[in-house]
């Protein structure tokens, strides 16, 4: 390559970041201003770096086969900030693949017709739904990441805020708040906080991007006012895992304040186990108490329907290559469970699951069809599924990812399940990515009625992410979401 083709080569970067750095606060406009929520592909673009926007720019060549620069999405943004749009979720990536596709022309035009539900439909807090209070009752793994999600949405029309966390009292206030903010701001897994924290040791609350978060030291839900916190018809989201049931659960619905309650974890009996994406929609006026089910039971589930709804599932057997948790011990110890009293950090740990059984919750059709075991390995987050299937219907490797790769960006589904296609990618390349699963084609296997499908997971962040679109579905929060699905 000659030397004035290498420099044309660092020109072509200065000018791609130098528009990226215009997209960022055209971005934040929308969102502030008209609750614009503008993504990539399903990939948000709110407070995004140049990198990352240039990094998911390049992301929809591997799954479109198609080049998208950031001179085919910034007139499309400027063009959306100079209109007078509603409240939706916009795609511009979509919108600029569909631009291109159809040989470009006027995009004033364009953009009219595929945002026509939206233009000229702004009014000041015109998002569907109310201002949502909602408590962190525990502050751990999950508790602190809910917690950086909320306040990462807050503002523009996610209405959701995060008002208190409860924890047990520790004696020394200001030494546990203290801790309670370094653990938010910092993080071994997930990295630092993106943003600011202050300790106001007299009120008890914690400052974080401007969001004031009351700190409640409390046993039991039973020594909880939360009015006279100034808080009111919250959802108290359990992070605990200390009550699973009804008559557990429904100690939080009878402090004043509490309107409904969230289990981050599955629930037993009668309490309907969610999987955003899959039967959210079940969610009534009435369920006061919900379980957004288990990490892995988000993972597999929207897979298994889409390969269900394709192919059918005949019966199949689930295996679980988990990261290890905090109900595990470092080093070898009692405990009350089989096999977890063995070192987290030095084993492979073989143990049960529930997940298998748990799917016919959300997907009742195939109930008794699978069976599933987990393995706990030693890295702290991400997992992975493995989908052994027999299936009604033939296929190969081939079709089977193509019918994947297509359900993660058209279909209803596209921020559950997502969609890789290298031979490089490990665990820690997943951490932080906000799908419910994430199907890694190169390890597919399909031949004739029999497949195996390998699926990725950050059991922690990505479990979290759809935690929060249960809140805001059960708070009324809802987008229109542009262009239209194709699937």
């Amino acid at each position: 390559m000659s030397q004035q083709a290498l420099e044309n080569v660092f020109q072509e970067w200065q000018s791609n970041e130098a528009l990226a750095e215009q997209i960022i606060p055209l971005v934040g406009q929308l969102y502030r201003q008209n609750n614009v929520v503008a993504t990539m592909f399903g990939r948000s673009l709110i407070k995004r770096s140049v990198i990352r926007i240039l990094k998911d720019h390049r992301f929809v060549r591997k799954i479109e086969g198609t080049e998208l620069s950031v001179e085919d999405t910034f007139p499309i943004v400027k063009a959306m900030s100079e209109m007078n749009l509603g409240p939706a979720h916009v795609d511009v990536g979509k919108l600029a693949v569909n631009f291109k596709r159809q040989g470009g022309g006027y995009l004033d035009a364009f953009l009219r017709k595929e945002l026509a539900e939206i233009i000229d439909g702004f009014q000041p807090n015109g998002s569907k739904g109310e201002p949502q209070d909602v408590v962190l009752y525990g502050f751990g793994r999950i508790g602190r990441l809910l917690a950086r999600v909320m306040i990462e949405k807050a503002g523009g029309g996610n209405l959701l805020r995060l008002r208190a966390i409860v924890v047990r009292g520790r004696g020394d206030v200001a030494k546990d708040l203290e801790k309670r903010a370094s653990l938010l701001r910092r993080d071994s897994v997930h990295g630092p906080f993106d943003g600011t924290i202050t300790v106001d040791v007299e009120a008890r609350t914690l400052i974080v991007n401007g969001n004031v978060i009351q700190v409640i030291y409390a046993d039991s839900p039973s020594e909880i006012d939360y009015t006279a916190y100034g808080i009111d018809n919250a959802v108290i989201v359990d992070n605990t895992g200390i009550w699973r049931d009804e008559a557990g659960l429904g100690q939080h619905l009878e402090c004043k304040g509490a309107k409904k309650a969230l289990l981050t974890a599955p629930g037993k009996g009668d309490i309907k186990n969610i999987v955003f994406g899959i039967n959210h929609e079940t969610i009534g006026d009435n369920d006061r108490i919900v379980s957004a089910a288990s990490c892995t039971t988000n993972a597999i589930v929207p897979v298994l329907k889409a390969l269900n709804d394709e192919y059918g599932v005949v019966t199949g057997h689930v295996e679980t290559v988990h990261a290890y948790t905090n109900d595990q011990n470092l080093i070898d110890n009692y405990h009350k469970g089989d096999r977890r009293g063995r070192s987290a950090a030095l084993n492979m740990v073989l143990t049960e699951t529930g997940a298998a059984k748990a799917v016919a919750k959300a997907l009742p059709e195939l109930e008794g069809k699978l069976t599933g075991n987990a393995i706990r390995v030693p890295t702290p987050n991400v997992s992975m599924a493995i989908l052994n299937l027999t299936l009604e219907k033939a296929t190969d490797a081939e079709a089977l990812n193509d019918y994947l790769r297509r359900m993660s960006i058209d279909s209803s589904n596209q921020k559950q399940i997502d969609f890789v296609d290298s031979a490089e990618v490990v665990s820690s390349d997943f951490v932080g990515n906000r799908h419910a699963g994430i199907v890694d084609a190169k390890a597919t296997i399909a031949n004739g009625k029999h497949a195996v499908v390998y699926v990725w997971y950050d059991n922690e962040f990505g479990y979290s992410c759809q935690v929060i679109r249960i809140l805001q579905h059960m708070s009324n929060v809802k987008f229109l979401k542009l262009p239209h699905q194709t699937i």
